[in-house]
This record gives C-alpha cells, sequence and structure tokens, in this order.
C-alpha cells in the first residue's frame, strides 16, 4: 500500500501489464455514490474502452436486484471498467461470466485461499462472500455499444455490519493479512483483459469451462430463492447462456434466469 494507504491512480498504473484498461484514464474519487453510476456517465459521453472508474468509498454503492454494497472507506476495490465489446445483446451475460473468472483467479493467484464461485456473479472464500460483480450494458439495435462492470472486493475490511456479518468476508478476515489494493487491482486488471482478449480468440466455451470448475456447483443440491417461489433440486448445469439447468425433487429440469443460490 502507497504511504498514504489510498488506492491512487499513480500507484496502480505503476507495474501495470495491460494494454488497454486502466491504460485510458483512471477516474479517482475519495467518495461518490457509485463507481458504476459514474462509469456509465463517462461512457454514455463517449469515453473509451478500459476506462476505470475507482472510489475509496461509496454511499451508494451497488449489487445485485439494487442491494447495497458495503463499502467503508479505504478497506476495499470498488472499481468500475468501461467495455466496448462488439457482441450482440443476447452474449451480454458472458462479460459478467469472465469477468468472476478474472476475479476469482485473480485471488487464486494472490492469497492461499479456497476461492469459489457462485452463480451468478457472487465470489466466495471459504463459503462467505468476498467479491461481487455488476454488470450493466447499454445496447443499440441489438447490439452492446457499452458494458460497465462494477467490481467490489472487500480487502482489508475488518468488520461487517449485523446484517451481513454470517454472509460476508474479507480477504484480511480470512488471511490475517493486509494486502495492496493497488496490486489486487492490477492483477484483475490484467486478467480481466486477458479473459476478454480469450473470449474474442476462442470463443465462449474455454471461459465457461473455467467458470464451471470454479463454480464447483454443477451437480451439488441447492436453493433457489426467486421473486415469488423458491425451487431445491439439483444443479444440471450452467448453458452458454448462463442460465442455470436446475432438476427439482420430481425431476422436472427448470431454467433458472435469475435468482439467489445457496448450496445444501
Amino acid at each position: 500500500m502507497s504511504e498514504s494507504g489510498k488506492l491512487l491512480p499513480s500507484e496502480i498504473v505503476e507495474g501495470l501489464t495491460t494494454d488497454i484498461f486502466g491504460k485510458k484514464e483512471i477516474i479517482y474519487f475519495e467518495e461518490t455514490d457509485s463507481t458504476n453510476a459514474r462509469a456509465r456517465d463517462l461512457a454514455e459521453k463517449g469515453a473509451p474502452e478500459g476506462t476505470l472508474v475507482i472510489a475509496e468509498s461509496q454511499t451508494r454503492g451497488r449489487g445485485r436486484k439494487g442491494r447495497t454494497w458495503f463499502s467503508p472507506s479505504g478497506a476495499g476495490i470498488y472499481a468500475s471498467l468501461i467495455l466496448r465489446p462488439a457482441i450482440p445483446t443476447s452474449e451480454a451475460t458472458r462479460i459478467t461470466f469472465l469477468t468472476a473468472v478474472a476475479a476469482a483467479e485473480t485471488l487464486l493467484h494472490s492469497t492461499d485461499q479456497v476461492v469459489r464461485i457462485k452463480w451468478p456473479n457472487d465470489i466466495l472464500i471459504n463459503g462467505k462472500k468476498v467479491a461481487g460483480i455488476l454488470t450493466e450494458i447499454s445496447a443499440e439495435k441489438g447490439a452492446v455499444d457499452y458494458a460497465v462492470v462494477g467490481l467490489g472486493m472487500n480487502v482489508n475490511t475488518p468488520a461487517f455490519p449485523n446484517d451481513i456479518e454470517e454472509t460476508a468476508t474479507s480477504i484480511l478476515i480470512e488471511t490475517g493479512k493486509r494486502f495492496s489494493r493497488a496490486g489486487l487491482l492490477r492483477e484483475y486488471l490484467r486478467r480481466q483483459e486477458a479473459c476478454l482478449r480469450w473470449l474474442r480468440s476462442s470463443g465462449f466455451k474455454p471461459i465457461l469451462d473455467r467458470w464451471k470448475e470454479l463454480a464447483d456447483s454443477i451437480g451439488r443440491e441447492v436453493r433457489v430463492e426467486m421473486m415469488d417461489k423458491t425451487y431445491i433440486g439439483w444443479v444440471e448445469d450452467i448453458d452458454p447462456e448462463g442460465i442455470l439447468i436446475l432438476k427439482d425433487k420430481e425431476g422436472v429440469s427448470h431454467r433458472i434466469v435469475s435468482g439467489d443460490v445457496a448450496l445444501l
């Protein structure tokens, strides 16, 4: 970490080995409502792929389904990256999957912890959430104009509010060590760029295969809570569109587009 203890752009750029990500522009905030919101504003104004927005803290950090993301100052990585992937809207979910692989691989490389992905976009250490991904897209004529990929990662967070302390964790809590946020972000950007290059050169299958390895959920019994119903069954597969295929106890298969998954 720098002497100031802040996630400064100059510190991120030093030693950054990407070609594009983080090399275009890094927008830094001491505090903002949401890095995704600020990145969307920039993307609408034509900011190029690779533009990065980071903040020391967020007042309205967001997760899936409008949930808040606990964003204490100086403790985590709150970063949003602008992508312009030139893919059809129907393939937009692929961005979340490759980002999950990049984030999980970053933690596997940087820590000695057991890291898993939970469908669709949570990164777990020892069964607790250490990072989350929020992907938002703007589409035009059936194609993705831009995507904003937000990453929230609990790095040096010492404790969590009562309502999430049973389900959330940080790298500090799990390892007992403080980590360089800049170093982790550099590694994530490198792996994110490599995954996007992998997608463009080899298609989605190798990324999805690696995602499945890291998710370790195929064939396991889960409970899926949706807005209006709950399913219990076994994960048969994740299809190429990112949809979870679940077989219930009656042998009926269900295609789950969105829901909260808990391993049983």
